[in-house]
């Protein structure tokens, strides 16, 4: 038995067929098939069911395949702190970011992990659901998360810090000339919101709730910076992270009292490597206000405060 066949057995797993499998690891589908049928020799057992609907592991296929994980993930992580350790790491990191979360620090800690690993391929994406972000952070889709909680949170969930929202006005709004706006002064405001399924909108409509106050929609936008340039020509307010406004509209931007902010956390996948532990310790590294009036969708868990 090899590492390859347990590859293999759980690319079929996931895919359901050989063929499939086979297209996804690059391999010829006879080659595969003949590996899998050498593996269920050698543990004398059969690891599939063959279904109408594609190949489906037995019992003693589930049982096995949980173990063949574990041992691929250690290999994984072997090679990872080998290639780690000689400055030679390579591969690519997943990471997520809950939409407007770490817009100032994530890419400064990504660039200096790129020049520590310029091997390493990074792919970040924003999550504007934070249900689906906890649902992949979960599944082990990712290698790093950033997001406000995780509803099962793993033990490797770490405080980074917190996120301001603030408001942003139009240069002729009643309340641009204070230093603070308090938020029964924004009653019947027409915002500019997010989708409804978002992450931000849903901290948009319990703010108001809190204090109140009925939302008026202006418009409805995907993206942060999209929301930042309609609230500045006056289409609306918007209420965002400080950090994910753009330098050149910062002087339209006013915090809230009571002031609003979410944590930040860090969600590294179980298995942790290198390269994960690399972009914690930078973004650690980079400064994370603290939370002072927090706003939570959910609890989360954490193991390390710092």
């Amino acid at each position: 038995m090899t590492l390859r066949q347990y590859e293999y057995a759980l690319a079929v797993a996931a895919e359901g067929s050989v063929t499939a499998a086979a297209e996804r690891l690059h391999v010829a589908q006879p080659s595969m098939s003949q590996q899998i049928r050498s593996l269920e020799r050698d543990l004398g057992v059969s690891l599939f069911a063959r279904t109408p609907t594609g190949l489906t592991p037995t019992a003693v296929g589930r049982a096995f395949l949980r173990e063949a994980q574990v041992a691929v993930n250690a290999a994984r992580r072997a090679r990872a702190t080998a290639r780690a350790a000689a400055d030679d790491l390579g591969g690519e990191l997943l990471v997520s970011v809950q939409m407007g979360f770490g817009t100032r620090q994530l890419p400064h800690a990504l660039a200096a992990l790129r020049r520590r690993y310029p091997r390493l391929e990074v792919t970040v994406f924003e999550e504007p659901s934070a249900a689906e972000l906890d649902r992949m952070c979960r599944r082990g889709v990712l290698d790093l998360a950033l997001m406000a909680a995780c509803e099962q949170s793993p033990d490797t969930a770490h405080r980074l810090g917190a996120e301001e929202f603030v408001v942003v006005l139009h240069p002729g709004h009643p309340q641009i000339a204070a230093d603070r706006v308090d938020l029964s002064d924004l009653e019947e405001q027409s915002w500019v919101r997010f989708d409804d399924d978002s992450a931000l909108d849903a901290i948009l409509r319990q703010v108001l709730q809190d204090n109140e106050l009925t939302p008026i929609t202006a418009a409805r936008v995907t993206q942060t910076a999209t929301a930042v340039r309609l609230a500045a020509q006056g289409l609306g307010t918007a209420l965002v992270p400080a950090s994910a406004v753009p330098h050149e509209h910062e002087h339209l931007t006013r915090p809230l009292f009571p002031a609003v902010s979410q944590p930040v956390i860090a969600v590294l996948r179980d298995s942790v490597g290198p390269a994960e532990t690399a972009l914690l310790d930078l973004l650690r590294q980079e400064t994370w206000p603290q939370a002072t009036s927090l706003l939570t969708a959910s609890p989360t868990t954490e193991r390390d405060a710092g």
